[in-house]
């Protein structure tokens, strides 16, 4: 039903497949469109993305242990804002 395809990375400019598998796991996720950047673009994209590259952080305080904290959103006062630690500490009780 698929076949490889072979696409130019639109940072890089590099060739890259997109195999039969990914083009089956596309469609399976209800993705419309086909990958623009290669493997190794993609991954550097995430990384700056985690790092807060690019990403215009806020100084809060955390509700929980009242350490100052930083998040990529603009804090509320109508909901309570957690530092990464509280917040994961948080997650794994639910």
């Amino acid at each position: 039903m698929y076949e490889d395809k072979t696409l130019v990375c639109r940072d890089c400019g590099n060739e890259f497949v997109f195999t039969a598998g990914e083009q089956a796991f596309y469609a399976e996720k209800g993705f419309q469109n086909e990958p623009t950047r290669c493997k190794a673009c993609r991954d550097a994209r995430k990384a700056s993305r985690a790092n807060g590259e690019g990403r215009e952080m806020y100084e809060t305080v955390c509700a929980e242990c009242g350490r100052p904290t930083r998040v990529p959103f603009i804090p509320k006062n109508d909901r309570p804002i957690y530092c990464s630690e509280c917040f994961a500490a948080r997650r794994q009780q639910q």
